[in-house]
C-alpha cells in the first residue's frame, strides 16, 4: 500500500490504521493471521484481511499474496 516502512509507519502513527476495528498509534504492534487491517490512504479506505506471513521482506507482488481484500477500494465520498 505504501513504498517504504517510514511511510507504513507514519500511517499508523497519525491513527489512519485500525487493526480489528481499534485505531492503532504504535507502528510496532503486532499482527496475526485473521486480524482485519483498515488503512485510510488519500481518499479511500482499504479494509484487509491477513492470511499468512512471509519469513523475508519480498516486493509488492510477494505481499499480494499474504492477505485477502475485504473492500473494493472506492473513494471515501462513493461510500454509502
Amino acid at each position: 500500500m505504501v513504498k517504504a516502512r517510514t511511510s507504513a509507519a507514519e500511517l499508523v502513527e497519525s491513527g489512519h490504521v485500525r487493526i480489528n476495528g481499534a485505531r492503532e498509534k504504535s507502528p510496532g504492534h503486532a499482527i496475526k493471521i485473521g486480524d482485519v487491517l483498515t488503512v485510510a490512504l488519500d481518499r479511500t479506505v482499504r479494509v484487509l484481511k491477513v492470511t499468512a506471513f512471509n519469513e523475508r521482506r519480498g516486493d509488492a507482488d510477494s505481499a499480494r499474496v499474504l492477505y485477502e481484500e475485504l473492500s473494493e477500494g472506492r473513494p471515501n465520498s462513493q461510500r454509502n
